[in-house]
């Protein structure tokens, strides 16, 4: 809309400029021939008069000739600026008239070459547009016109100049070009305001079309286009309501669908605790039993013991997945240490690991509020992958804080991923290898876990891995709920690494906040 009206009022600024240009260019030139054609009328009328009045003069009478003809011209012309000079170049006489004048702008106003084309002879007349400075000092347009009066006996004869003042001329066109000026402005506001109400009603319907997309783009389903009484616009709102409509029939369908999945997951993962609970009694009664057993039925026993704890687990975090798909998250927080906490994790773990881990706490001692069971699961599954893919090399833990963060990093120096591989790192059930084997079991769910728990205290879970050079994950929680904004502690690109194109750096985010998240301070 305001590139149309910028588009319209330039379009027509240029052309009321050009017919004002012309207009003002005509006037001013029929005023002026107008004027001058007036002038040369006036001066030739004059000038007949003038020769009258010396033709009938007597010879003894040139002494009073000059002033007499002064008066004759004035008084038959429109102009009191008369000069009168005797011609250059003739015999002398000494009883010739002198020059003489009205006042002093004319013999100033006279050109060389206006006197030099009246002494030719070559017309009657002459006139030359020239510039007067009256008494003021301002000067003013105006017209010189000149012919030849021929004095009796040895006088010889005579250049009569007539000026005729054009400055009337120039306030009539100088008040022509205002009231121009006026009435294009007039115009030009008129024509704005009009393309500005036919630019509202012309982009009516495009300003409808994007309201109605932005609010179903923020989640309005019901939001639809009016109709427009037009038929092709209306035709376009119908189309654009018939697309809203079977939006919103398949985003229901979806949701209902994604209900449907997550409460067969939760049911499915609650039903199935009952008979798992029997078969651990039952697996534990048989490892009672073991002895006096064949060694394969003890071993046997043994796989059917492992299975079912790794049977547990996978119910566990099936049920946490389907809590947070829900939204029905309870947090119970209580002022933890996280490096007390991260210290404790490594202990639990470092019987199960073949690489060595070590554990570096530059900061974080300070207490912050979370939830220490979520904590100790998002470490745990972060040193766990490192193991799992470690290839036996240095484990290297860092913790640190800030005024606004707390951060853990989990350094590991094995195989690495790729960066179509790194993408993936956060889905759930996802591998990097299949064909790998667990050293530590697993249900494919740590790591989407780990990222739901990061991000239900605000934080942020995020990797940086390079094929063949290892993995760094990094935690950053922030301290409190206040916290807003903040800056981990700790570097996600290892030191004495370069950032460059072929790296993948994913952060996680919570694109879907739970539909109830219930905080529990143990505290209170």
């Amino acid at each position: 809309m305001l590139r149309t009206m910028t588009v319209t009022g330039l379009v027509t600024g240029f052309t009321i400029l050009i017919a004002g240009v012309f207009i003002v260019t005509s006037l001013s030139d029929d005023l002026y021939s107008s004027r001058r054609d007036q002038a040369l009328q006036d001066s030739a009328r004059a000038t007949l008069a003038a020769q009258g009045q010396i033709d009938a003069s007597e010879r003894g009478s040139l002494s009073t000739l000059s002033a007499t003809v002064r008066a004759t011209v004035q008084d038959t012309s429109s102009s009191q600026m008369v000069y009168l000079r005797r011609q250059p170049g003739q015999p002398a006489y000494p009883e010739a008239p002198a020059a003489s004048r009205t006042n002093d702008m004319l013999p100033d106003a006279v050109t060389a070459e206006l006197s030099a084309a009246v002494v030719a002879g070559d017309e009657p007349q002459l006139w030359q547009a020239v510039t007067f400075v009256g008494d003021d000092g301002v000067p003013f347009p105006g017209i010189i016109v000149a012919s030849t009066l021929t004095f009796p006996a040895g006088a010889g004869d005579y250049d009569l100049f007539i000026g005729y003042s054009l400055a009337d001329t120039q306030e009539t066109l100088a008040f022509m070009q205002r009231t121009l000026l006026v009435a294009a402005a007039v115009m030009m506001a008129f024509i704005g305001i009009l393309v500005w109400i036919i630019s509202r009603i012309v982009f009516r319907p495009i300003r409808a079309a994007a309201d109605t997309s932005r609010r179903l783009a923020a989640g309005e389903a019901n939001a639809r286009m009016p109709l427009q009484n037009d038929v092709h616009l209306d035709m376009l709102s119908e189309g654009f309501n018939n697309m809203a409509d079977t939006l919103q029939s398949r985003i229901q369908e979806l949701d209902q669908l994604s209900e449907m999945q997550q409460r067969f997951v939760s049911d499915v993962s609650h039903e199935l605790r009952t008979p798992l609970t029997t078969i651990r009694l039952a697996s534990e009664m048989l490892e009672a039993g073991t002895q006096g057993l064949a060694p394969g039925q003890q071993r046997a026993i043994e796989v059917l013991g492992t299975q079912v704890e790794r049977f547990e687990s996978l119910l566990e975090d099936l049920l946490e997945i389907s809590r947070y798909d829900a939204g029905h998250v309870t947090l119970e927080t209580e002022p933890t240490n996280m490096v007390s906490l991260v210290e404790e994790v490594t202990e639990s773990l470092r019987p199960l690991s073949p690489s060595a881990i070590e554990v570096h706490a530059a900061g974080g001692y300070s207490p912050i509020d979370v939830d220490p069971r979520r904590m100790r699961r998002i470490v745990s599954n972060l040193i766990g992958n490192a193991i799992e893919h470690g290839e036996g090399e240095t484990i290297h833990v860092s913790i640190d804080s800030n005024a606004t963060s707390v951060a853990v990093c989990v350094r590991d120096s094995g195989i690495g991923m790729s960066e179509e591989q790194t993408e993936h790192v956060f889905d759930r059930f996802w591998r990097a290898d299949p064909s790998r084997k667990r050293t530590l079991g697993g249900t494919g769910l740590g790591l989407a876990i780990a990222q739901e728990d990061a991000a239900v205290h605000g934080g942020l879970l995020e990797v940086w891995s390079r094929a063949g050079e290892g993995t760094n994950f990094r935690l950053t929680v922030p301290r409190g709920d206040a916290v807003r904004s903040f800056v981990s502690p700790l570097q996600l690109i290892p030191d004495g690494y370069v950032s460059t194109e072929t790296d993948r750096v994913v952060t996680s985010r919570w694109l879907r906040r739970p539909a109830r998240l219930i905080r529990k301070d143990k505290r209170q």
